[in-house]
């Protein structure tokens, strides 16, 4: 990294504003250079300093986070990463701010522990956030040429099982709600995200999708025509139940992994019980979780699907999972629910 990313803070709270700067200022490749208390001064300011990342509160006077992110996107397109309130209220409004473009967010820290997880995160939250062309995902071409694609035979799909991470609230909304709810197999979502955001997740999921999709707890069993989301700061494992497959919800981490939840570990228990009768399918997300789960899968003779680079926010997972040879088929993001309808109801 060369050159210093600009970075500008909107936030109603002076002590905020203090706290992020100090924080990203620790980082020589970070600059702050601006801010703001409101939406409103933001979108004063902001076209004139073009930052090339903006940290953005969700509760403020004057413009609120939501409403100052749609005037952004149409007034200067810049990655945002919004700061959310642990609270119920706070949860459904991140998903809403990740579907209007938000590309990331971080809780905003109420307890001492909290501030040094944001110490911790913030920096590489902006740093990737900087490396993403959101003008180009707003101008997506209707028809983006897959990476790779070829004809995907599988037999037998019982479980369809979707890992993502950055990028992934808004990519769900557009793969879920196509599902039929007459799909012929269970779905099971893993995406990364801090601990209290999964319920709000899975709700606002639930309210555009004709599956029945629910935060996952512990006994659940896996049905056709249900999407399960699995709950962040645990890790969500299958167990059998005569014909069938229940979920455990557990604190121990079978596997060395920094995420909860992993998609290796739910794909590795996953795989115990399905065996070949799994269909992954790994979305935008940063890192390479979804690699050793996929393993186990293709070896059982499960199958395999991957977002394409040219509608991923971060090409993190998918391509390492492709770079392993474990995908059978890349598409962009608009074609997957079909791709995943054909796989499952072809089987």
């Amino acid at each position: 990294m060369t050159s210093s990313i600009n970075v500008f803070i909107v936030d109603d709270s002076a002590f905020m504003r203090q706290v992020i700067t100090k924080i990203l200022h620790q980082d020589k490749h970070l600059k702050v250079i601006g801010r703001a208390r409101n939406g409103k001064e933001a979108l004063e300011r902001i076209p004139i300093l073009k930052p090339d990342v903006v940290t953005l509160d969700i509760e403020m006077p004057v413009m609120d986070g939501l409403e100052t992110l749609e005037r952004l996107k149409k007034l200067y397109p810049v990655p945002v990463i919004m700061l959310s309130s642990l609270t119920q209220k706070g949860a459904r409004v991140t998903m809403r701010a990740l579907e209007l473009g938000a590309v990331d967010f971080i809780p905003k820290p109420s307890e001492k522990k909290d501030f040094d997880s944001l110490a911790n995160e913030l920096p590489a939250k902006v740093k990737l956030a900087a490396t993403v062309d959101v003008a180009a995902k707003i101008s997506v071409p209707a028809k983006p040429r897959p990476a790779r694609a070829k004809l995907l035979q599988a037999e037998n799909i019982e479980l369809v099982i979707i890992g993502t991470s950055t990028g992934g609230p808004s990519a769900l909304q557009q793969v879920i709600p196509k599902l039929p709810k007459d799909l012929p197999a269970g779905v099971l979502i893993i995406q990364h995200m801090p601990k209290g955001f999964t319920k709000a997740l899975a709700e606002r999921l639930n309210q555009h999708s004709q599956l029945a999709v629910r935060e996952a707890q512990n006994g659940d069993v896996l049905e056709p025509g249900t999407a399960l989301v699995a709950p962040a700061g645990t890790q969500t494992l299958l167990r059998r139940w005569g014909s069938r497959a229940k979920v455990a919800l557990k604190d121990e981490t079978p596997i060395p992994t920094h995420f909860r939840p992993s998609v290796d570990v739910t794909m590795l228990s996953a795989a115990k019980i399905f065996g070949g009768s799994i269909l992954g399918v790994i979305m935008t997300g940063m890192g390479n979780d979804g690699v050793r789960g996929l393993e186990k899968v293709k070896e059982h003779g499960g199958k395999a699907l991957a977002e394409a680079e040219e509608t991923c926010v971060v090409f993190g997972m998918p391509r390492a999972a492709i770079q392993a040879g474990l995908i059978d088929e890349v598409q962009p993001l608009h074609r997957l629910a079909g791709r995943i309808i054909d796989v499952v109801k072809k089987s």
